[in-house]
């Protein structure tokens, strides 16, 4: 019997992954559990497992191919190879040799009992890596609506979780927006993500804003050109900062942090600290820290806003993102409860996420949850820049290069490392006066060594 292996639910709001690696092919003998794709989704890579064992019928993907949930990965056929008895005498038994179609049809295999129709999985519950998705339509009954999330009857009369996919609730669910107030453009009226995204920028600006660009032309007749497909981060980055754009009303305030007596202070204590479990501290790490610590007195700063119910949402976490920029794309590891951790631990959680993102070994779960985020292009250069706030969020921190003024210190004239500082926030949340005292106290505490490491 022959099976088709879906691409089954990958984590809150995935729709889809790219194809990174075929591990098998056609006439491969696979066993359950065994690794048989490598995908990308968003910004991490996975291995995906078969949940079947069986001879590989088909194939129907390739490299660089855009799968979405439910999609195709491999046609397995169960009945043609019988499942392996335990190890006896503590020796594994050896593999099952391909065989041709000839000597299969000459041998009478053992016929597999009919398949036990397999439960429908709750919206709220995530199907385990592996698990056929969606279930065959045979084995499939009547979905109910999920109590007390949604209306169970949109305006349609359609049931809602036959008009949308769980991905898409759970969207809609962290956007705030009602779904039976959303108008599906997919087949059948079925509610796309970017059906809840236009209706939550139609909510927030009051007018209807494009999600996509317009047709492009053929930049062919002018001259030759390479199409190159987007991977699964910068499909993603493109995404979200498209609804950040498009929702949030951006505002950038510059600042800057004398920090001339903190880089003394790192270049003295640092020699004291070498050793096989030293992490330099830099100053990505220093500012992490002093955005944790002021964050605790700004909290309008650390909230996202529910527009429909008209409430704040204060976060009682601080949970700082850090952009890393690697060959694949940028990505946003997230180092958690922030303000509880000292420099050096900053440092030291900051320099592993950095590593593993950018040999892409980094989880899905460690780049979400961020409350506030800080964005350092210092080590590559420029004055200043306006960073796009992370929707959610309310609010991100940009710095920039640091620099040497003169400047009147103390009575004299004297050289100063300044630290350049954009905060970009969400206007609708932060005024204007807000955001220049929080990033005043922030670039006070960086001025102040003994005062950023008494919050350690």
């Amino acid at each position: 019997m022959e099976v088709a292996f879906a691409l089954p639910e990958l984590g809150e709001n995935i729709e889809g992954a790219n194809v990174v690696r075929v591990l098998v092919r056609e006439g491969d003998i696979v066993q359950s559990g065994q690794d048989v794709v490598e995908l990308e989704t968003e910004k991490a890579s996975i291995q995906l497992p078969s949940p079947h064992t069986g001879r590989v019928a088909r194939v129907p993907i390739k490299e660089g191919d855009h799968l979405r949930i439910g999609d195709s990965v491999l046609v397995i056929e169960t009945e043609a190879v019988p499942e392996a008895p335990p190890p006896t005498n503590g020796k594994r038994r050896p593999e099952a040799r391909p065989e041709a179609p000839e000597e299969i049809a000459r041998q009478e295999v053992p016929r597999a009992e009919a398949p036990t129709p397999r439960r429908v999985v709750a919206p709220q519950e995530a199907p385990p890596v592996g698990a056929p998705w969606p279930p065959q339509p045979e084995a499939q009954p009547r979905i109910a609506a999920p109590p007390r999330e949604e209306p169970s009857e949109p305006p349609s009369g359609i049931p809602m979780m036959e008009t949308a996919a769980p991905s898409t609730r759970r969207l809609a669910r962290e956007l705030g927006a009602d779904l039976s107030h959303v108008r599906g453009t997919g087949p059948s009226g079925r509610i796309t993500q970017e059906d809840v995204k236009a209706h939550v920028r139609r909510l927030v600006t009051g007018r209807e804003v494009p999600g996509r660009a317009p047709s492009l032309p053929d930049f062919s007749k002018w001259g030759e050109v390479e199409r190159r497909p987007m991977n699964g981060v910068r499909r993603k980055t493109a995404e979200v900062m498209d609804l950040s754009w498009h929702t949030i009303p951006h505002v950038t305030h510059f600042d800057l942090a004398d920090i001339t007596a903190l880089e003394d202070a790192r270049r003295h204590h640092e020699p004291n600290h070498r050793g096989a479990d030293h992490e330099k501290v830099t100053v990505t790490a220093l500012v992490i820290k002093a955005c944790a610590a002021v964050l605790k007195d700004y909290p309008q700063v650390n909230a996202s806003m529910d527009f429909e119910a008209e409430e704040l949402i204060l976060k009682r976490y601080i949970h700082v993102g850090v952009a890393v920029d690697t060959e694949h794309g940028l990505v946003a590891p997230v180092i958690r409860n922030a303000d509880q951790k000292s420099a050096r631990e900053i440092a030291r959680e900051l320099n592993d996420l950095a590593a593993r993102a950018r040999e892409r070994r980094l989880d899905v779960s460690e780049m979400r949850g961020a409350t506030f985020t800080v964005t350092n292009l210092g080590g590559i250069g420029g004055v200043a820049f306006t960073p796009i706030v992370n929707f959610p969020q309310a609010a991100i921190l940009g710095v920039s290069r640091t620099r040497t003024e003169l400047s009147l210190h103390d009575g004299e004239i004297r050289p100063r490392t300044m630290l350049p500082l954009s905060l970009s926030y969400d206007h609708r949340i932060i005024d204007g006066a807000l955001a220049a005292r929080f990033t005043r106290q922030v670039a006070a505490l960086l001025a102040d060594p003994f005062a950023l490491f008494l919050e350690a």
